[in-house]
């Protein structure tokens, strides 16, 4: 994105410097804040388990949509009006999920939210890097991933203690207080900045590109309900994201201007590096979606327990990153990354072995691992990715990157959800196919009282153990399809090579 001429005062720096974190604290805090509040929401909303999920994935794809167009946005309105934009919008969005009152409603509302939302990362950046004098442009990208980086750590210690003490509206009326005081902030210290009145947006390649993902992210969440493609809507979605990216690549190969540059690819580091984004964006949010419902649903921990026990994960990717960034350029990049893909991998193999008996000092120790294994993925792959592409390349390829993130987020969390709601019917019936009157089981007198097949109650009891079990066995299955996701791409570390000027990376490194 490019980042506007003018200087900040020195003394209102400090005041510009809070008003940007709290925007991308904000941003950040929302992408794991309502993870944990979801069994809540599901009851109150009267929702179904995967219906519920369009809660994350609505929010995703909303981002994922408007992240691109954010540097032709800022240099047609000009980088202050488009934060004071971004910044009210995402509070009043925020305070409208907190007041929805059906399924449908909030999801609109999160859409709104994840649109408005999607600059306030990249403005953010952009913002500090202008206000900062060179030399301490550094010290500012610490600030600004200490924001990044304490949201994930936040959320679901806070969601929880908001959800179980007060409800799971706040976990978005919280973003008003935060909101309001940046806008103030921004309003009273942000410099204006110039605007680029002839500035072009590809709209046919933008538009196209945004009715493949909508399209597309649709029918994952609508598959699993509709019985996938026995549903004439299932084949209409089908076919309308096929054909919008159909007509996206057509476009994008031959405008002279296109949304999306294919030159962009030639790079090898930059192909190998969205597809491997994609990946860990897919396992990332597909685990932080899995794990509050089981423990929850399946351990009855209160939410602010869950809470609580998620918050290692984030602890030990912060940690991770502030270890990783020293090493990036001293240690080969590959190396890195291969460590983290083994330990990713390896917290998802312990995770098969869970049961709702697995102690919390295991979990903790699993999902940390888990979090360092993330933290020495994010950086060195940013920095691989982007670097050897050149600087009036690396501004729309930082774009895509994120957009790749965020498709492969919202990917996961679908598919990994449609599986687990498949699988515990698939599970449940093979259960019930050994439970029956004549099983010998049944001759024991304790089996007898509880489960007794032959009495209502006793069949309402049975019921829920074998549903119980099912869930239990579909958890492990998501979490080894998890496993393959993470192996699979150990093979593209062979593509990266080394970049000429690995330096130039270091800023989009932090706007990860």
């Amino acid at each position: 994105m490019t980042t506007p001429a003018s200087e900040g005062d020195g003394h209102n720096r400090a005041a510009i410097t809070v008003g940007v974190i709290l925007a991308t604290l904000m941003q950040a805090l929302d992408t794991t804040i309502a993870n944990v509040a979801l069994p809540y929401m599901q009851g109150s909303l009267a929702a179904s388990q995967d219906q519920i999920d369009w809660v994350l994935t609505s929010y995703i794809v909303a981002a994922a949509i408007m992240t691109p167009p954010t540097g032709f946005l800022a240099g047609r309105f000009g980088l202050k009006r488009l934060f004071l934009v971004s910044v009210s919008g995402f509070t009043m969005a925020s305070m409208l999920c907190g007041m929805a009152q059906t399924l449908t409603q909030i999801v609109v509302f999160r859409v709104l939210q994840g649109a408005f939302g999607a600059a306030l990362v990249p403005l953010s950046q952009s913002v500090l890097f202008t206000v900062y004098p060179r030399e301490r442009q550094g010290f500012a990208m610490a600030l600004f991933g200490v924001g990044v980086m304490v949201g994930p750590v936040l959320g679901p210690v806070l969601g929880g203690w908001l959800t179980e003490n007060y409800s799971w509206r706040y976990v978005f009326y919280i973003n008003l207080p935060v909101g309001v005081l940046c806008l103030l902030g921004l309003m009273a210290f942000l410099p204006d900045s110039g605007r680029k009145a002839n500035g072009k947006l590809d709209w046919l390649g933008f538009c196209t590109l945004s009715l493949a993902i909508g399209a597309l992210q649709v029918l994952l969440d609508r598959g699993e309900i509709k019985d996938w493609f026995g549903s004439p809507e299932i084949v209409v979605e089908t076919i309308v994201a096929g054909a919008a990216f159909y007509l996206f690549l057509v476009h994008t190969f031959t405008a002279d201007e296109p949304f999306l540059r294919p030159a962009l690819f030639r790079d090898r580091n930059f192909a190998a590096g969205t597809l491997f984004i994609a990946v860990v964006g897919l396992t990332l949010y597909a685990s932080m979606a899995l794990q509050p419902p089981y423990l929850q649903e399946l351990m009855d921990y209160p939410v602010a327990a869950a809470g609580i026990i998620m918050a290692p994960r984030g602890i030990g990717t912060m940690a991770a990153m502030l270890v990783v960034g020293r090493l990036v350029g001293r240690i080969d990049t590959r190396l890195l990354l291969g460590g983290g893909l083994l330990l990713t991998g390896w917290s998802f193999y312990a995770m098969t072995g869970w049961t709702p008996d697995v102690s919390a000092s295991d979990i903790i120790s699993v999902t940390a691992v888990q979090g360092v294994g993330l933290g020495f993925l994010f950086v060195p792959l940013s920095a691989a990715t982007l670097s050897t592409l050149s600087a009036e390349q690396r501004t729309e390829g930082a774009g895509f990157y994120n957009l790749s993130r965020n498709i492969g987020s919202s990917v996961g969390i679908s598919v990994t959800n449609a599986l687990l709601v498949q699988n515990i019917q698939i599970n449940h019936a093979d259960i019930v196919q050994h439970v029956t009157a004549v099983n010998r089981a049944f001759d024991s007198p304790i089996v007898g009282r509880f489960w007794n097949p032959l009495t209502a109650a006793g069949q309402a009891a049975l019921d829920a153990v074998v549903t119980r079990q099912a869930a239990i066995i579909a958890y492990i299955d998501d979490y080894k399809l998890l496993i393959i996701a993470t192996l699979a791409v150990i093979p593209l570390l062979v593509i990266f090579r080394k970049p000429s000027t690995p330096a130039a990376a270091a800023p989009a490194t932090i706007a990860d």
